[in-house]
């Protein structure tokens, strides 16, 4: 095992968690893993397999190329206005995607009035 890449792994996954304001064993659930397996992950005592990356990058939001840092997104715009997304913002946007068309229309609706 690549001990250096389980760490930068890990601590990529941790800081997107916690950006996220989500606990470990909400990560591990969505992305298919055992919370114990997940700790190991995020300790960078394993190194998760591909499609487990995939999924660990799709849940938090985050590149392949931030997870692995190699540094190809990190520095763009689309990085940028992720760090600045609140919790309650990113975990609004994971909501909305599981909505079929009619509710998320009725979603924006609301969130249009509210902006008012």
């Amino acid at each position: 095992m690549n001990e250096e890449l389980a760490v930068t792994i890990g601590a990529a996954a941790r800081a997107a968690r916690q950006n996220l304001g989500l606990t470990q064993a909400e990560v591990a659930e969505r992305v298919g893993l055992v919370p114990m397996v997940y700790s190991r992950l995020e300790r960078g005592k394993m190194l998760p397999s591909v499609p487990s990356l995939y999924r660990l990058c799709r849940e938090l939001g985050v590149s392949p190329e931030v997870m692995l840092d190699l540094g190809g997104e990190s520095k763009g715009n689309k990085s940028r206005a992720r760090e600045e997304a609140t919790p309650e913002l990113r975990r609004l946007q994971h909501l909305a995607r599981k909505l079929d068309a009619e509710k998320l229309d009725a979603l924006l609706h609301m969130a249009t009035v509210l902006s008012r």
